[in-house]
């Protein structure tokens, strides 16, 4: 294996007490922890329920059976999976909770702290002026809540996640454009736009062209911006498969992550747990930001090298010309310059991509968290048609999705760039023009109710405030709208801190394997799940299915027309309108019947036949990024005699946490054994005039952070790397003006403090 570097050299040592293979016997460790404590028989029956994965869009479940994945494979279930299991089996949150303790008291909670309360089992509301949340009954939410939707359309929006189903995300938004609003923020703003938008504009699809089985037919995936081994962890089962096969493993990332160069799976226990299975063939570390720049250099090589495929890039795409003239014209020194790579590694990793039979690209927010994330996306996309990996089993473009069913709420219409057939279906249902006044995404939701444009936000899951960058903003903006409801299974820091003007209402509802009737949900490989019913262990609880409070909050506000919303409480009903309406969902209708689920049509491309006008993927040039970062003075300056250094900061999620859901302190891959850190490239502690381990401050354009502790690690010269979301309070992030996403991955801050006894060296 050549664990190549930026340098071309091989990484330092791991610090002492790191380990060298992700995954492997911890992973045992943490299910035999779960699985034989006192609630390990609910657990277990809960991992068997036949309904799909609380975790990420990889997860697995469903009619097949909670181990299986959508080719009835065994033993996919990761601990990812046991954790959000195991956070909704606890029991309820004592009454003393809310009604003993103060805002300011809760508002201290970490977001450890605030999940290991329990489960949310009582309404609750906070008015105005109040210091304690209170009880309320379900008939006094319900006019509460209908009184503030009777507001003009556009100061009435929502926002969700992706935990929910797709008949509560059908209903959701169809309540709000009936109404006339199509302000539907959601979380997959924060994170996968630049995926949805770059490549609907390339191939007129918005997700993953590659199934499963079509991904255990390439010889080559190249990872890019992505930590699977923590986030994604069953994609690593794939990975390894690959391997195992002879074929090769590209990935792109600025930190060196221990889990893609070694895992072990506890679906293979003999031949991998043991020392762990070879992930990353080559492992390249650009500077953050700079993909488009990486994949240029993959082109140019490519290029140079005679494996352009022009007899594909003739006959399936649109604008390849210009492409083309803009790799010919890009010089090698601007493109070493930008990403920090030799053009050797570039040409070394399109030796390996031109071999290969089978070309899948893959990626996850690494790519997408830049304000050039559409364009990232792009890149990526015009280096897969260059070498004629599209449209065809065992090659294409996969983005690798977050949420469980963040990717079935896009399907559903929950988006403010509603795609043009789903919006004349859904104008033929309701009987008139939807609105035409563009909605507002997660950002511009945020930057509207800050000004005071907003009186009424439905949360359906989520964390609103914590998923924002500058938390201070979030919270003044929330503050400023007037009625505030969150539907939720447990608390979290967004339900103390996120707190509306008049009312702020907390409304607990079933989560997927409790809720008392059939869902659906949708994979990141558009695979669509059916998950049966279920019962909650919680007793006394006082729960409400969401498809139930949308259904009986639209019977309230739109009593029988256009359609009989009050019949909507039946979800097979909520399902035969998706079919109506969601293109490519034509089976739900019959699902309940045949319980049969499927792949949704029209996104699989095993020919190169794309839905574009012309049928033909449309290339265009990507522009390289200018990146520069600012000096210290852009932060005031460093004090006489104080030590630091601008550094490029990466934001990300610990290996115990899922979204901003923290359930392990430390990242002991990382070496980082608090939240309070900061992992750090050992030549740039030196060039500061810092030492390992010592204390600092960490200033973004937001605030500071005090009191962080230096963890030396193997990441790019010039970045480092926080924890999401407690780092959100000091920085401000740029959005990408195609899409509203933030560059959480590429944020200026400066690191301070006192000067160590560690002589520093000059700058290579």
């Amino acid at each position: 294996m050549s664990d190549i570097t930026s340098d071309g050299h091989l990484p330092s040592p791991p610090e002492p007490g790191n380990p060298t293979v992700g995954g492997g016997w911890p992973l045992i460790d943490g299910w035999a922890r779960a699985t034989l404590s006192p609630g390990g028989p609910k657990l277990w029956q809960t991992l068997n329920h036949r309904s799909a994965c609380l975790s990420c869009a990889w997860g697995t479940g469903g009619q097949k059976g909670g181990f299986r994945d959508e080719l009835g494979e065994p033993l996919q279930r990761c601990l990812k999976s046991v954790e959000a299991i195991g956070a909704e089996l606890m029991p309820a949150v004592p009454e003393s909770v809310f009604a003993g303790r103060s805002l300011e008291e809760l508002q201290a909670l970490s977001s450890r702290e605030a999940d290991r309360l329990g489960r949310l089992a009582h309404p609750m509301l906070l008015r105005e002026g109040r210091g304690h949340y209170e009880p309320i009954g379900w008939d006094d939410v319900f006019e509460l809540a209908e009184a503030a939707f009777r507001v003009r359309p556009e100061r009435l929006a929502s926002y969700s996640s992706g935990r929910s189903s797709n008949e509560a995300a059908f209903l959701l938004q169809l309540l709000l454009r009936a109404l006339g609003s199509n302000n539907l923020a959601d979380c997959s703003d924060l994170c996968h736009a630049p995926s949805t938008v770059g490549l609907r504009q390339i191939f007129g699809s918005g997700t993953s062209m590659v199934s499963l089985e079509s991904l255990q037919q390439a010889d080559c995936v190249v990872l890019v911006g992505s930590n699977a081994p923590a986030n994604h962890p069953r994609l690593m089962n794939e990975l390894i498969r690959l391997r195992e096969r002879g074929g090769s493993v590209i990935v792109i990332n600025p930190v060196l992550e221990v889990g893609l160069l070694r895992f072990g799976s506890p679906a293979f226990p003999i031949k991998s747990m043991l020392r762990g299975s070879e992930i990353a063939s080559l492992f390249l570390q650009p500077i953050p930001g700079s993909d488009v720049a990486v994949f240029l250099g993959l082109q140019k090589a490519l290029l140079a090298a005679g494996a352009a495929n022009r007899p594909f890039l003739k006959a399936h795409t649109e604008g390849w010309p210009e492409v083309l003239a803009q790799i010919e014209a890009v010089s090698w020194e601007a493109i070493v310059a930008c990403c920090g790579l030799s053009r050797e590694e570039l040409e070394h990793a399109a030796v390996v991509i031109a071999r290969a039979k089978g070309v899948v690209f893959a990626w996850a927010m690494g790519i997408t968290h830049h304000v050039n994330g559409v364009d990232n996306v792009q890149a990526i996309a015009n280096t897969a048609l260059l070498t004629g990996n599209a449209g065809r089993p065992g090659a294409g473009t996969m983005p690798i999705r977050g949420h469980s069913n963040v990717q079935g709420f896009g399907s559903m219409g929950v988006t403010v760039q509603l795609r043009a057939d789903m919006q004349r279906a859904l104008e033929q249902l309701l009987g008139k023009p939807l609105s035409p006044v563009p909605g507002y995404d997660t950002r511009a939701l945020i930057e509207a109710a800050d000004a005071g444009r907003v009186d009424t936000l439905l949360c359906l899951g989520g964390n609103l405030w914590g998923a924002n960058p500058d938390s201070a903003e979030a919270r003044r903006a929330l503050g400023r709208i007037d009625t505030i409801l969150y539907l939720a299974t447990k608390p979290n820091p967004g339900h103390f801190h996120g707190l509306a003007a008049r009312h702020t209402l907390v409304l607990p509802v079933f989560n997927r394997f409790e809720t008392p009737h059939r869902t659906t949900v949708e994979s990141g490989n558009n695979y669509v799940r059916l998950n049966e019913p279920g019962t909650t262990h919680l007793r006394r609880a006082d729960l409400i299915a969401e498809v139930s409070f949308l259904a009986e909050l639209a019977r309230r506000l739109l009593g029988s027309d256009p359609i009989d919303w009050g019949r909507l409480q039946d979800p097979v009903y909520v399902r035969e309108l998706i079919a109506r309406t969601v293109p490519g969902y034509a089976p739900i209708a019959a699902i309940d019947a045949t319980k049969e689920e499927f792949t949704v049509e029209g996104r699989v491309f095993d020919t190169p036949t794309f839905p574009t006008p012309s049928g033909r993927a449309r290339m265009a040039p990507t522009p390289l990024p200018a990146l520069s970062l600012p000096g210290p003075e852009h932060f005031g300056g460093l004090a006489p005699g104080e030590a630091g250094l601008v550094v490029s900061l990466i934001t990300a999620r610990s290996y115990g946490q899922h979204n901003t859901v923290v359930y392990q302190v430390g990242d002991s891959y990382r070496g980082m054994p608090h939240r309070q850190t900061i992992l750090m490239n050992r030549a740039d502690i030196r060039r500061a005039g810092l030492a390992p381990h010592q204390r600092v401050g960490v200033q973004g354009e937001a605030g500071t952070l005090a009191d962080i502790e230096i963890i030396p690690g193997d990441i790019r010269e010039g970045a480092a790397l926080m924890f999401y979301p407690e780092v959100n309070a000091i920085i401000r992030a740029p959005a990408d003006l195609r899409c509203g996403t933030p560059a959480f991955k590429r944020v200026p801050v400066l690191v301070r403090g006192r000067p160590s006894a560690v002589v520093a060296q000059p700058p290579r």
